[in-house]
């Protein structure tokens, strides 16, 4: 399926947020994931399914102080 993450279009070939997260590196790191201009609670991202053509950003929470 295609997606577009962070404005870019990508090929992808898993289903779930979790396994976008893990195929671009980011497992175990603090983020927010927004698809179509919907927050997905981190808690629902191994079952929220991914569909063809959804528009998805990726957000890092970077602490300092």
């Amino acid at each position: 399926m295609k997606l577009t993450v962070n404005g870019e279009t990508m090929e992808f070939d898993g289903t779930t947020v979790a396994d976008l997260v893990r195929q671009q590196g980011l497992a175990g790191r603090r983020l927010a994931v927004e698809i179509n201009r919907e927050i997905v609670p981190k808690g629902v991202h191994d079952s929220h399914a991914l569909k063809d053509g959804d528009v998805i950003e990726i957000v890092h929470a970077i602490g300092g102080g």
